[in-house]
């Protein structure tokens, strides 16, 4: 018998750094929002006290002399290189609410790849029309028969969980490339009085339920319903159809896997490694300078989540993008 592979999650744990402690059988996302008495500026902190220590902390163990190697995900391996195991499809199934990028983020991270592959040619790239934003894992690593009884059971809530975006409208800015030694992506903050820089909503939107922020560049009022809360909200919904939400994790973070490693080739020497962290540094240095505040730069570093279309519910071998779209909730 072949030994069970191991997902990257064992090896390359995600673990909350914000210095949040959640209690058992509270909603996860109500304790930030608590410690933070649901200040809009105090929760965009948090995100961004876990993605700089992260980053902090993975780029230690980039450049540590006792880094071994990179971690390679077996899954994607044998799908990306089908002559190690001929035949070979992913066994995990998952059941996910997924936010889809607008087209403007869309163009962002492609350009990002872009420059991240000059640094790393071997890196193998999420393909566009598959980048996602994990709103909420209801389960994952499970049957096929698994996740169909899951979906019946939640079916009748997904037209409304769904749509949730539409009348609760949260911002993410401050696109900032993460990473560690399996995968690297680009991760947003929660707003907090930013001005307004993504498109107006596609006509017809109705006043009374348009985001405020849209209209003017006041977003005082109209930030204090974070990404976070509709996180917070979204679990809530879920769990509220009786279904057991067994997500691998919990952390201050909002983003959009752009690439993994599938060799060592790009990293085998530390002067390699050194000048992946660079690269990283300079993309992120740009992102900051050019990108974040761009009232009119090329591109554009705001997401205002359900624009264009609603949270995506979706099931089936997922890990990479992969999968069906279940229902799709009403978008602006």
């Amino acid at each position: 018998m072949k030994p069970a592979l191991e997902s990257t999650d064992v090896r390359n744990k995600l673990e909350d750094l914000s210095g949040i402690t959640i209690s058992d059988g509270e909603n996860p996302y109500d304790a930030l929002i608590k410690a933070c008495r649901g200040d809009a500026t105090e929760i965009q902190s948090l995100y961004a006290l876990h993605r700089i220590t992260r980053n902090a902390q993975q780029r230690d163990k980039f450049l540590s002399p006792e880094l071994a190697e990179l971690i390679i995900d077996p899954f994607l391996l044998r799908l990306e290189n089908p002559q190690i195991e001929p035949g070979f499809k992913d066994p995990r199934h998952c059941l996910v609410f997924w936010a889809r990028p607008p087209d403007h983020v869309v163009r962002l991270a492609g350009h990002l790849q872009m420059l991240l592959k000059k640094a790393a040619p071997s890196l193998w790239l999420m393909p566009t029309h598959r980048m996602h934003l994990t709103t909420l894992e209801v389960a994952h690593s499970r049957t096929p028969d698994e996740i169909a009884d899951l979906v019946s059971v939640m079916r009748p809530a997904m037209p409304s969980l769904t749509s949730l975006p539409f009348a609760h409208r949260a911002r993410l800015v401050k696109p900032f490339i993460s990473y560690d030694l399996s995968a690297i992506a680009v991760s947003f903050l929660p707003a907090a009085g930013e001005s307004v820089r993504s498109p107006a909503p596609v006509p017809p939107h109705p006043d009374d339920i348009t985001h405020p922020g849209l209209r003017g560049p006041s977003t005082a009022e109209s930030d204090k319903y974070t990404y976070h809360h509709l996180r917070r909200d979204v679990f809530e919904a879920a769990q509220a159809t009786g279904v057991p939400i067994t997500s691998r994790y919990v952390v201050p973070s909002a983003h959009i896997t752009l690439g993994r490693y599938l060799t060592q080739h790009d990293h085998e020497t530390r002067e390699q490694r050194e000048a992946w962290i660079r690269a990283i540094d300079s993309i992120n240095a740009w992102l900051e300078h050019e990108v974040w505040d761009a009232a009119d730069g090329e591109f554009i570093g705001e997401w205002i989540v359900g624009q264009e279309r609603g949270l995506e519910a979706r099931n089936g071998a997922l890990w990479y993008g992969g999968g069906r779209t279940i229902m799709v909730g009403e978008g602006f």
